[in-house]
């Protein structure tokens, strides 16, 4: 890519355009963003307006948030009209709602007055719903038709349509039945359309938020989902090529929740340090001040460390092995609780198995430290006794916290990952020093 690079950057120098427009011609749009990103600004504008309108309209999907508005900022209305004019209508919703509403009141000042109140519709839904995520480009079939008058409309009006699955609806556009484009072409042409369908059609609906809608592609291992209003009548498809997009979104989402990060869909390199720093503070503050309480809990019980100075040095050991107990817990219930195999009601088998695998790893722990002690450090076997039951301890309560806590988040519809690593290790923390001394003024002093 870097040989390419030089190429473009030295025929663009050398404003030899007709060889930089044959050699853009050959890239795929995913490479073409790549180069425009090593270019600078100028030489970015002089490459993006040699592609062709298709191409141009490719790319710009392709392009990340702030490089595609910095570029918006530099190309002509013109150029910005046809490229927009060729892109798809899900991909040109994505486009607006990321611009300021200034931009998009000039936009829609240009569309007539039917795709005008369609893109306010389609603005209006919320941010993460499928009605934000769908498209209009699908292909719709009618149930009397034959076999062969089905693909000869596939054939006339599906260049720019989803095909691979037809949805057959009746004349108030209520969703009848789906068919795949393999079994029209496979049927017997004389057929009708509504004796090779698929009555019972999965769908989503438009207020549904699209993670749902995740869940059901991969459950039914189906590559697109039709998506109705509330009387059943069918206005988008969203299709797998969407979804991978969604999926990205949402296992970074939990990816810098879980690292108690507020998240961020703007990439890192191109994010400020201001805007890095406000994200990750708060978290950083509220879990500064949980530490405090670590630290109390420590100062309180000083007294009975002086007294057994060797209790001081098990404390990193409890608390390492409760918050990767607890985070290894935590990791299994969030991406349960993300793809829906584990429900809200499933609260008491999620307790149940974390018990006895919490007893039985506790247990090992414990037994294995125990001998540790007793062969390394030559300590006392009541101090080896209480770091040993203390651990089993905080293992089971570490394993239990980081169950509960996502399923309660999930309960009371907060984002489960919220409840990871960092704010369990803060809870085990507290509570494992709690049951330590307390073991410790019983069974050392």
């Amino acid at each position: 890519m870097k040989r390419i690079v030089d190429q473009i950057q030295s025929e663009v120098r050398g404003k030899n355009y007709k060889a930089l427009k044959k050699r853009l011609a050959k890239l795929h749009p995913a490479d073409v963003v790549e180069v425009l990103e090593e270019l600078k600004e100028r030489e970015r504008v002089s490459v993006f307006r040699l592609l062709k309108k298709d191409a141009a309209a490719e790319v710009f999907v392709e392009m990340g948030g702030k490089k595609r508005l910095e570029l918006v900022k530099l190309i002509n209305k013109e150029l910005l009209d046809d490229i927009l004019e060729e892109m798809h209508f899900d991909d040109k919703i994505d486009f607006l709602e990321e611009m300021p509403a200034n931009f998009v009141k000039t936009v829609l000042a240009d569309e007539s007055s039917k795709d005008r109140q369609l893109i306010n519709k389609f603005l209006n839904y919320p941010d993460d719903s499928a009605g934000s995520l769908m498209t209009i480009e699908f292909m719709e079939l009618e149930a009397k038709w034959t076999v062969k008058e089905a693909l000869a409309y596939i054939k006339k009006t599906g260049k720019e349509k989803v095909i691979a699955n037809c949805y057959v609806l009746d004349e108030t556009r209520v969703l009848e039945g789906a068919v795949g484009l393999a079994n029209l072409v496979l049927a017997n042409e004389k057929k009708l359309v509504e004796e090779v369908m698929v009555k019972d059609v999965i769908y989503g609906l438009a207020t549904e938020d699209q993670e749902s809608i995740v869940q059901k592609l991969q459950k039914y291992n189906i590559t697109s989902l039709p998506i109705v209003d509330g009387e059943k009548r069918l206005i988008g498809v969203v299709t797998v090529d969407d979804i991978v997009d969604v999926m990205e979104e949402e296992a970074t989402e939990d990816m810098q929740r879980m690292a108690a990060m507020a998240p961020s869909d703007e990439a890192y390199l191109d994010t400020g340090v201001w805007s890095l720093t406000k994200k990750r503070v708060v978290w950083l503050l509220i879990l500064m001040i949980g530490g405090t309480l670590t630290g109390s809990i420590i100062a309180y019980y000083e007294e009975l460390l002086g007294a057994v100075v060797i209790l001081m040095a098990a404390i990193p050991l409890l608390m390492d092995s409760g918050g990767n107990a607890g985070s290894q817990s935590a990791t299994l219930v969030i991406r349960g609780l993300a793809v829906g195999e584990i429900k809200i009601s499933d609260w008491w088998r999620v307790l149940w198995k974390e018990m006895r695998v919490s007893m039985i790893a506790g247990g090992i722990l414990a037994v294995v430290n125990m001998i540790r002690m007793l062969l390394l450090q030559t300590a006392d076997i009541m101090v080896c006794l209480t770091v040993s039951l203390t651990l089993m301890l905080t293992i089971m309560m570490a394993k239990m916290v980081g169950a509960v806590l996502p399923l309660g988040a999930k309960f009371f519809k907060i984002d489960p990952a919220v409840m990871a690593s960092p704010m369990i290790t803060t809870i085990v923390d507290a509570v494992a020093l709690l049951v330590y001394f307390g073991l410790a003024k019983m069974l050392v002093l």
